[in-house]
């Protein structure tokens, strides 16, 4: 019987190209399934549209009363675009979007038929809170958790096949009040990094009276057959590929990076950025990435919850989008070894409701003053709180990335570029003790005599860098491609928060004792540039001299995802986020409890898969492949011919016999390690069991047997599609 993969080879083939696409200006229909505040301004009262209005600018609760305006508006319009069901459509903690389905219709007393959606159902719904992950909050008989719903996020309707369903954005708690998502901590973070801010903007401009950290993701990829996918166990199963041999052609000839996109998949990109056009999410740019069959996308920026809703979105259209083209979007941040694997890149700043981005050099005296308070306190942050961003982008599919070839490594470092680094140093020496009178007219003049204004293109750019500046922002590139941004979004907004209300008491403290603000403030900076230097690197983050330096300097370096977590639950970690209001003592231990077992699930069914397919698909294959060679030595014996005549035959056939042997006593030895780890009852210590106990001593083993047979099995016995295969059959 013909193997999957050779009718996924076959069928590919004789694929029958692509589907016609609408050609329409992007602006022609951008935005025509949300209910922006131009579409509000038409199906709402004025009332209702002014208190929605303040609530999303302003922050202030919607009063119920008039949220029966605001549900009876959003039914109309619904019902316009031929939506007959509404949804709260939350972020819970399993790393996906979630949704429940009610319709539009209802009975009346009388038996009669009953369009309605009333403002109760638009602020809260009732999913159950012991279904998804809660770290030990709800227990199984205590179902009750709400979602509540969120004015700052646009409701859109979400359009899969011939139906249409009116989505609520909303935050996710349980019965007692603790957060159960990745909206509401971001959402808290973002107020708590607003007043800090706005606090420390304050000393240069009294208009300021809102702070917005923006966001801009950027998306990678990896796209292929579905056929291909589904002749792969372990990528249906985990995500990613445990075995396979590297092609012969990878990326070593740099062919792919902005190449020309191929038919198919240009097809599948037009037709996911048309999806998303229509939700409101502002696509900019598409390219090939430097790995065979990896792509990227990015949008403009915007404010960071709305910019992570849209990224959560994008995920889902993807996927669905390209199962319609008959493909697969691959979101692991590793699903191929031996080639580059995939991050999200978050990009992010401060913008002030004034229009000035905070971390764009200024023109001036006043706003390069402010340009550095905001840089240096972002700098010294990441320093303080290098830890907590770590454990904000651990995962078992990041493990796999970090530190590789094309990922920053595990050591969380901030790269600024040569002419900042001097601007910085320029300052440290500069200001050194009690400022003169010289000083401080070089100050009413500009920052220093070798300060000059700056330049927005002030840095050359460095992948190996987590934490980069940019020219006007910093990219974290440590994060995941399969990651939910709002988890290192928060992280970031909290450590950025905290970090300016302490500058903002450090500076004041000076002022108090008599020096000017200017002076006060140059002062500070000056002490938080000293204080945080060391996470300052502008080198090659993938050398071994780094580590080395790293280590030197006390930086943090841990590859693992259930050590590097342990950050969340320090002492210091909680005074942290719950002095920011962000999360509590009780929701970061459940947070922790919760990536622990995630970690520990993803590799325990990686370790199942790895076991399955070596006895389902891989022994089999070599077990038939040996019997073959010997009976071809066994028929050259029987005929006569010398040893030396089948000499090449019994080589291959020893290499077989030996890898079959020492993989079958693997698995075997993995399983049994399996059942002592699965027995243990604390679920740190059997995270920390399946990565050391498992991954760590047998998955790069059983890979390499496996991947040795790949090579010395006859293709046609092979049975799973080979990464030649996956990589480049389109």
């Amino acid at each position: 019987m013909e193997s999957l993969r050779f009718k996924a080879i076959n069928a590919l083939s004789h694929s029958n190209g692509t589907a016609e696409l609408d050609n329409s200006k992007i602006t022609g229909f951008f935005g025509e399934n949300v209910f922006t505040l131009k579409v509000a301004r038409e199906f709402l009262s004025d009332e209702a549209y002014k208190s929605l209005l303040t609530s999303i600018k302003g922050g202030k609760k919607i009063d119920r009363a008039m949220a029966n305006q605001i549900s009876a508006g959003l039914r109309q319009w619904a019902e316009s675009k031929g939506v007959t069901h509404y949804t709260h459509w939350f972020q819970p903690l399993t790393g996906t979007t979630a949704e429940k389905h009610d319709s539009f219709f209802t009975l009346k007393g009388d038996g009669s038929a009953l369009e309605t959606f009333d403002g109760d159902a638009l602020i809260q719904q009732e999913p159950d809170a012991s279904s998804f992950p809660n770290g030990g909050i709800r227990a199984t008989f205590e179902a009750r958790g709400y979602t509540a719903w969120d004015p700052s996020s646009p409701p859109f309707i979400m359009e899969i096949g011939t139906g249409k369903t009116l989505c609520i954005p909303t935050i996710f708690v349980s019965y007692t009040g603790e957060t159960l998502d990745y909206k509401a901590p971001l959402l808290k973070s973002l107020e708590s990094l607003n007043k800090a801010a706005v606090d420390v903007c304050n000393y240069f401009d009294k208009n300021v009276n809102k702070v917005a950290a923006t966001l801009g993701w950027e998306q990678e990829y990896f796209v292929i057959d579905e056929a291909m996918f589904n002749a792969r166990p372990d990528l249906v199963m985990s995500g990613r590929t445990v075995f396979g041999h590297s092609p012969a052609k990878g990326q070593q000839l740099e062919d792919h990076y902005f190449g020309s996109i191929p038919e198919r998949v240009y097809a599948f990109m037009r037709d996911f950025e048309t999806e998303s056009y229509k939700l409101g999410i502002p696509l900019r740019t598409r390219h090939n990435e430097v790995a065979p069959a990896q792509f990227e996308c990015a949008p403009i920026f915007e404010e960071v919850s709305v910019a992570v809703d849209h990224n959560t979105l994008l995920m889902d259209i993807m996927d669905r989008v390209a199962r319609r083209h008959k493909l697969r979007a691959l979101l692991h941040e590793k699903p191929f070894a031996g080639v580059n694997g995939s991050g999200k890149h978050n990009n992010w700043s401060l913008a002030t409701d004034t229009g000035v981005n905070l971390l764009a050099p200024g023109k001036t005296p006043k706003t390069n003053l402010m340009f550095l308070t905001f840089f240096v306190n972002t700098i010294k942050a990441v320093h303080d709180y290098s830890d907590v961003l770590r454990a904000s982008i651990a995962s078992a599919g990041n493990d796999h990335r970090l530190g590789a070839n094309e990922a920053p490594p595990a050591i969380i470092s901030v790269f600024i570029g040569g002419y900042l680094s001097k601007v910085l140093a320029d300052v440290k020496e500069r200001v050194g003790g009690k400022f003169d009178e010289q000083d401080e007219a070089i100050l009413k003049l500009d920052l220093h005599r070798s300060i000059p204004e700056l330049l927005l293109d002030n840095t050359d750019r460095n992948r190996t860098s987590p934490f980069a500046f940019t020219g006007n922002k910093f990219e974290f590139r440590a994060v995941g491609s399969g990651a939910n941004c709002a988890n290192s979004m928060t992280a970031l907004n909290t450590i950025m928060a905290q970090t300016l209300k302490q500058f903002k008491k450090d500076v004041d403290a000076l002022i108090e004792k008599g020096e000017k603000k200017e002076i006060a403030i140059m002062h500070v900076i000056r002490e938080y540039i000293v204080a945080s230097e060391k996470v300052l690197f502008e080198g090659d983050g993938y050398s071994d001299e780094w580590h080395q330096e790293a280590e030197k300097r006390g930086l943090p370096n841990i590859p693992t995802t259930p050590l590097a977590l342990d950050a969340m639950v320090t002492d210091k970690a909680k005074s942290l986020f719950e002095s920011n209001n962000v999360l509590n003592h009780v929701e970061l231990e459940a947070r922790h409890e919760i990536e622990l077992e995630k970690y520990m699930k993803r590799v325990q069914i990686e370790a199942r898969i790895m076991g399955e397919l070596c006895t389902s698909h891989v022994l089999p294959a070599a077990i038939k492949y040996q019997n073959l060679l010997i009976n071809n030595i066994k028929g050259l014996k029987e005929i006569g011919l010398k040893e030396e005549s089948y000499a090449n035959q019994k080589q291959i056939l020893e290499k077989i016999s030996e890898h079959i042997n020492i993989l079958s006593d693997l698995v075997e030895k993995m399983i049994e390690a399996r059942k002592i780890v699965n027995a243990m009852t604390d679920i740190r210590t059997k995270a920390i069991g399946y990565q050391s106990q498992i991954k760590d001593a047998f998955f790069d083993d059983i890979r390499y047997r496996v991947d040795k047979l790949e090579l010395l099995v006859a293709d046609e016995y092979w049975a799973l599609p080979k990464y030649r295969e996956m990589l480049f059959l389109r």
